[in-house]
């Protein structure tokens, strides 16, 4: 009987502690599980019929939406891949985690649209208004953004490998730890942009506006500055080794800490 309560007093505390180790790691595991956000096949059906707005998770691979209202729409984590949205109306959408692989965007209205986390790998947004949009960490990879608008738009954490966003209208937007790798912004209008810590080597500017714009502590081995506007600018503690500054505009640039060995600088000469 002795032995007994020596058992219960040693290992009732022990039990407890199990108990309420137990209860935390359920608790935890239920909070960060993602929700389920699977559309209902009644659910698809009426939004693919145009008399519902929201699919948020629906499989819309392939839909035909060109010219669609879909305003405020919840689209969130929906797949869209190859879906046709050229000219619809997406602004103020959900698309966050959206899937939109090879979509076609074209001329879409997507102002102040959620594209937090989405895939927009090889997507065509020719001429697409993202003005005020959420990119932040979505995927561009290989996208078509000639012409675009994404002035004032949060692009931080995004990927832009290999996008074409020649011409593109994208002053006061925020890209910050982006990756601009070999992508092209030639004459694209990157005045007031936060372009801090990106890594954009290989990447072209050709005659691109970057006025004030913030582009401290970038990585921009080998790209291509050719006559670009960089007045204003805050280039300290910047990368440009190897990279093509001939006849860009420096005129009252922050160039404190500036790598350029190798870089063909304004003057024509090799920097050392």
């Amino acid at each position: 009987m002795q032995s007994r309560k020596v058992f219960q007093a040693v290992c009732r505390p022990h039990m407890w502690i199990a108990v309420a180790v137990m209860a935390c790691l359920t608790a935890t595991a239920l909070a960060t599980e993602p929700p389920d956000n699977t559309a209902s096949p009644a659910q698809r059906a009426a939004f693919l019929a145009g008399t519902s707005k929201d699919c948020p998770g629906c499989d819309l691979r392939g839909a035909r939406l060109k010219r669609r209202d879909l305003s405020g729409a919840d689209l969130s984590g929906a797949n869209l891949t190859d879906a046709v949205l050229h000219a619809a109306r997406l602004t103020n959408a959900k698309l966050a985690h959206a899937t939109l692989r090879d979509a076609n965007l074209d001329k879409a209205d997507l102002k102040r649209a959620d594209l937090t986390g989405a895939d927009l790998t090889e997507a065509l947004l020719y001429a697409a208004d993202l003005s005020g949009a959420q990119l932040d960490g979505a995927i561009l990879v290989d996208a078509h953004m000639q012409h675009s608008r994404l002035t004032r738009a949060q692009l931080r954490n995004a990927d832009l490998t290999r996008a074409d966003a020649r011409e593109a209208e994208l002053s006061d937007c925020d890209m910050s730890h982006a990756t601009l790798k070999q992508a092209n912004f030639s004459n694209a209008n990157l005045s007031r942009c936060i372009l801090s810590d990106i890594t954009a080597d290989r990447a072209g500017f050709v005659m691109a506006r970057l006025r004030d714009a913030k582009l401290n502590r970038i990585s921009a081995i080998q790209a291509d500055f050719y006559r670009a506007d960089l007045s204003g600018a805050d280039l300290t503690g910047s990368d440009f080794r190897g990279s093509r500054l001939e006849r860009a505009d420096l005129d009252g640039a922050t160039q404190t800490g500036m790598k350029t060995q190798g870089a063909l600088l304004v003057d024509g000469t090799v920097g050392q």
